[in-house]
């Protein structure tokens, strides 16, 4: 994990995307790809058509060079690999063609400003559709301790495996790893063979078993997480289909919703 594509955009979430990204590449010492996407402005109707939709996007790209001046400043004092790239579109498309040689894609969870952007969508259509494991940031977050406790949740899908394979990099620098399976009926679900695997790997991981009774998994999740103390948490993303996770909920959704520390996804 050497390859760090991280979203640069003027919003209430840069800072905790920044400050993740930062922890991340010191951490791996990788090198930091910082994409700044000018949000093209979208408009409802002809009236500002034309040359109203060219002076909103002149403002958004005026306001991004300036964030751009900003950034540049603080990473020339970091002591880290880094370039940068300029971009405009939709932040989602941008970040996935941009993607191809990312090891690791850094956005946020969720944002509760509206209407611009809509991290939550954002997340999940990278899940899906970029074939790149995401690190997704709750919006306070100011530290990543890479080096902390973990909990890795493992439910023996494919989904759970990518997560768990592509985390291993910082998985061998945790300080503490736990493997939770959330039992809900009789299916094995190999959660053995998953130690085992991390263990070839010099990672050397608890495993835990909760039985949820009463409640939901992601309940379960978020439970174990602040009881624990972890630093983040390794999941696999929509294992459901995710239309079926949009209309009756589900856990990548919650997490996306509701985690209060980072949550390393892959599909």
């Amino acid at each position: 994990m050497k390859n760090l594509l991280l979203l640069v955009h003027d919003d209430p979430g840069q800072e905790a995307r920044f400050q993740a990204a930062l922890d991340v590449a010191r951490a791996v010492q990788g090198h930091l790809q910082c994409l700044d996407v000018s949000v093209l402005p979208v408009l409802i109707g002809d009236f500002y058509s034309g040359a109203g939709e060219a002076m909103l996007l002149a403002d958004e790209r005026e306001q991004e060079n300036q964030n751009r001046t900003r950034l540049e400043a603080r990473l020339a004092n970091e002591g880290l690999s880094w370039d940068w790239t300029d971009a405009t579109g939709s932040i989602a498309p941008t970040l996935r063609e941009a993607a191809a040689l990312a090891d690791l894609i850094i956005v946020n969870r969720r944002l509760d400003q509206f209407p611009l952007p809509d991290m939550r969508k954002i997340a999940g259509d990278l899940i899906v559709r970029s074939g790149k494991p995401i690190l997704a940031v709750p919006e306070a977050t100011r530290r990543l301790n890479v080096c902390g406790k973990v909990v890795i949740c493992w439910d023996g899908s494919a989904c759970a495996s990518a997560a768990l394979r592509a985390a291993v990099p910082l998985l061998k620098l945790a300080e503490t790893v736990i493997i939770l399976e959330i039992e809900q009926d009789d299916r094995e679900s190999g959660i053995e063979d998953a130690a085992e695997y991390l263990s070839r790997h010099d990672v050397h991981a608890l495993i835990r078993r909760r039985h949820p009774l009463t409640m939901k998994p992601a309940e379960v999740i978020l439970d174990e997480t602040r009881q624990e103390r972890v630093d983040y948490v390794v999941m696999g993303g929509f294992s459901r289909l995710r239309f079926v996770e949009a209309l009756f909920g589900g856990v990548t959704r919650t997490m996306l919703n509701e985690s209060p520390v980072p949550v390393v996804m892959a599909h």
